[in-house]
């Protein structure tokens, strides 16, 4: 991986702001959805809004269609790992776990399937880090 330029990374411009707040509208209103239909929360969660908005900032910034088709692939790959949370923290749940607990456990397990992934991939080519 190439250095991180932190200056540039930390540094916000007009409409670094305007993606911020509109970001935040769409996730607001994904929660507030939540209070009233779970299951319309979490159709609309499921489909990658944080990717999606990301690759339209990404074009509005005129990055490379390259970077971009990376960035997709890329994500692809990293959602494989975090996959069985989403049966597991709920089992937990419903078991007696303490959500802290649970969603602390969840994110190791989470973490060390990525790496087994990465593992697994780079024979192939495929190389996530």
């Amino acid at each position: 991986m190439s250095q991180v330029p932190w200056d540039k990374v930390i540094s916000f411009s007009g409409l670094d702001i305007a993606k911020l707040i509109l970001t935040a509208l769409v996730i607001l209103l994904v929660t507030k959805i939540q209070l009233f239909h779970d299951r319309l929360s979490a159709l609309l969660i499921a489909l990658p809004l944080t990717s999606l908005l990301a690759m339209i900032w990404m074009r509005v910034d005129k990055q490379d269609p390259e970077r971009i088709a990376n960035h997709a692939e890329g994500t692809f790959w990293f959602v494989l790992p975090s996959l069985p949370m989403f049966l597991v923290l709920p089992w937990m749940l419903r078991n007696g776990w303490g959500f802290g607990t649970a969603l602390a456990v969840n994110c190791v397990m989470t973490v060390v399937l990525f790496f087994g992934l990465v593992a697994i991939l780079k024979p192939f080519g495929i190389k996530l880090l």
